[in-house]
């Protein structure tokens, strides 16, 4: 009988790594393209059968893109965009959702699942009116203009996110520090918050990542080049008759390193709330 399950198990367990396996292989072959692709001469990119390994190494592609195109402008519109987008969505969701976690009232609960059902909808649903809001109040071509739609989208479920990390900490351990002199405001901010900075940290990764990704609100409402985010960019260095693949990737690699740095950063807190919420489980 031992024998027969310890053979199950390593079944299970070599068909879990060929899961792993699998799935790491499709998430990592288009990177490993997309970094291959930037790093060949035009004629390589074009070449049939396809040049898997680039015969001649270059970094040219990264060179042209910087005086072709206004990459430093995209850059700095993406970074203000997200950074201030994040700050506030962060800072009202953690006011927000400690609050509906504290709260004792009815209609809470429905509320924020009202909240969370709002998330199904596409966002270019709300497209039109935004654009006819932000002219009326002359925001078109502006980053605040742009700033403010996509706090509007993230803030909700970052709210509901923050709700149930305030959720995992007791109640008990406000009262011990009101105890010890501390006023709500006290208690929540220097007892309460440093536990949740795992999930503080988890929903600034989610919030990044949707704002650093976001292309149809700032292809509709940046007008300017020198307003446009990376996103937007990249796209417009598709060619009518002709792309230039190696440029395109370049830029994309060069899109991806923010991310890669922000979770490089925060991977610990990010980590440590997933196997939290394992061992939860």
């Amino acid at each position: 009988m031992k024998a027969k399950r310890s053979r199950r198990r390593g079944s299970a367990s070599v068909f879990s790594y060929l899961i792993i396996a699998v799935g790491s292989l499709l998430v990592l072959y288009p990177l490993a393209w997309m970094v291959g692709t930037s790093l060949k001469t035009l004629p390589d990119t074009f070449a049939i059968p396809p040049v898997w390994i680039p015969p001649t190494v270059t970094v040219e592609a990264y060179v042209s893109i910087w005086e072709k195109y206004p990459i430093a402008a995209y850059f700095r519109n993406s970074l203000l965009v997200v950074f201030f987008t994040t700050v506030v969505a962060i800072s009202a969701s953690c006011l927000a959702g400690y609050a509906a976690a504290r709260s004792r009232a009815r209609w809470t609960r429905p509320f924020m699942t009202f909240l969370l059902v709002l998330q199904m909808f596409p966002a270019v649903m709300l497209l039109v009116p935004y654009y006819q809001m932000l002219t009326v109040f002359r925001l078109i071509n502006t980053l605040p203009g742009l700033i403010l739609p996509n706090i509007a989208f993230t803030l909700p479920f970052c709210t509901w996110m923050m709700m149930g990390y305030f959720r995992t900490i007791p109640e008990e351990l406000e009262q011990a520090a009101m105890i010890d002199g501390c006023n709500k405001y006290q208690s929540m901010l220097r007892v309460i918050l440093p536990l949740v900075l795992p999930g503080v940290a988890a929903t600034a990764i989610y919030s990044f990542i949707y704002v650093w990704n976001e292309y149809m609100f700032s292809q509709t409402l940046m007008q300017s080049e020198t307003m446009k985010t990376l996103t937007v960019g990249i796209a417009q260095m598709a060619g009518e008759y002709r792309t230039l693949w190696n440029d395109m990737m370049a830029a994309s690699v060069l899109t991806c390193l923010p991310l890669i740095i922000v979770f490089i950063f925060l991977q610990k807190y990010f980590i440590s709330t997933l196997t939290a919420g394992a061992v939860k489980g």
